[in-house]
């Protein structure tokens, strides 16, 4: 099930009719098939200010982020685990790179199911990067998360002035 908060930020709103929960649910599904993760996954999109509070109480940090990712307890059948994506940081990161809300939501959520898997880019030797390009580009998406952080900063084009 995905469920919606509102974000905070005037550039999520305005992005927020861009996302349809159906179409958000089919992609989940067949992200967590092609990831090859069983059980069901709840999906929260919400505000910096909710990952924020999510981040401090289950992480220890005290600050929002794009996704997190809470695996359900094995004991627990038919369920993979949670997710949360802050749809502040995700409009800023689509415009950032260029693309739209819901590119950028599905990037976030093919990230936190392959952490739902078991899969963790902060401790493995690139395993997780190599799987994670590999499905974005089955699934037909833009830059991953793990690629963009590992590719260097360029400046965004400049405006074209035009001639009167």
């Amino acid at each position: 099930m995905i469920n919606i908060d509102p974000p905070s930020s005037p550039l999520a709103l305005d992005a927020l009719a861009t996302l349809h929960k159906s179409s958000l649910a089919r992609f989940v599904n067949r992200a967590r098939a092609a990831v090859r993760l069983e059980g069901e996954v709840e999906v929260l999109l919400t505000s910096d200010a909710e990952v924020k509070r999510l981040n401090k109480a289950f992480r220890g940090k005290n600050k929002a982020t794009d996704v997190l990712s809470f695996p359900a307890p094995a004991e627990i059948p038919g369920v993979a685990g949670d997710l949360a994506v802050s749809l502040d940081t995700a409009a800023r990161q689509a415009a950032e790179h260029g693309h739209a809300l819901k590119d950028e939501v599905r990037i976030l959520l093919l990230h936190g199911l392959l952490h739902l898997a078991g899969e963790d880019h902060e401790t493995d030797s690139g395993e997780m990067a190599e799987r994670e390009a590999e499905l974005r580009r089955e699934l037909g998406l833009p830059h991953g998360l793990i690629e963009r952080a590992s590719r260097p900063k360029t400046a965004a084009p400049k405006a074209r002035k035009q001639r009167a």
